[in-house]
């Protein structure tokens, strides 16, 4: 009979702090403020921010923030200047580009051997910065035609800092071009 009390007990607690935090799921609105028209609300809430939010709470009073790839500066310059191999993978919400092994350029110490490069590009940021992304290359050095006898391994390069340098200076292009684009498209002030 005690564990039947316990249970109820639990229950009426539980009944109690879900109720008890309703208060901050819905809000009391008057019917005048909300439009009619069904296009008139979406507009309304976009540019009040709002939307649907999971986990409520951890944004109290404003919507969810999204970055998209075609948003991204940085991404976007990065495909474009890797656009010369194809990738293994690129995952925008992983933050990470990887492309396929490519033949490098430079010559190994025996002609016959197979020299393959591959490179990671990580973004640690979404600002143009630096040390916003990191560039990893990666060498594979096959004993002639053989691809079962090979040795990988990550090596330091110039190549390295060329990429990253060409990555920066393309993002810091699109940046100025889209802040241009969005300064064209924001409407101008009426003079009262």
């Amino acid at each position: 009979m005690k564990f039947d009390n316990f249970i109820t007990y639990i229950l009426l607690v539980l009944a109690f702090l879900l109720t008890a935090s309703c208060k901050n799921l819905f809000k009391w609105t008057d019917a005048n403020e909300i439009p009619v028209n069904a296009e008139e609300r979406v507009q309304k809430n976009l540019e009040e921010g709002r939307g649907i939010q999971f986990g409520i709470g951890r944004n109290k009073g404003s919507g969810g923030t999204f970055d998209f790839a075609s948003s991204n500066e940085l991404w976007r310059a990065s495909i474009e200047v890797l656009d010369f191999v194809s990738f293994t993978n690129a995952s925008y919400s992983g933050g990470i580009i990887i492309t396929d092994w490519f033949s490098g350029n430079k010559e190994t110490s025996n002609d016959k051997d197979l020299r393959e490069l591959k490179i990671t590009v990580r973004f640690l940021s979404n600002e143009i910065r630096a040390d916003g992304i990191q560039v990893v290359i990666h060498e594979k050095i096959c004993e002639g035609k053989d691809i079962t006898n090979c040795k990988i391994k990550k090596i330091k390069s110039n190549i390295q800092n060329e990429i990253k340098l060409a990555i920066l200076k393309k993002a810091t292009i699109l940046k100025k071009e889209t802040e241009k684009k969005n300064f064209k498209k924001r409407p101008k002030k009426k003079n009262k």
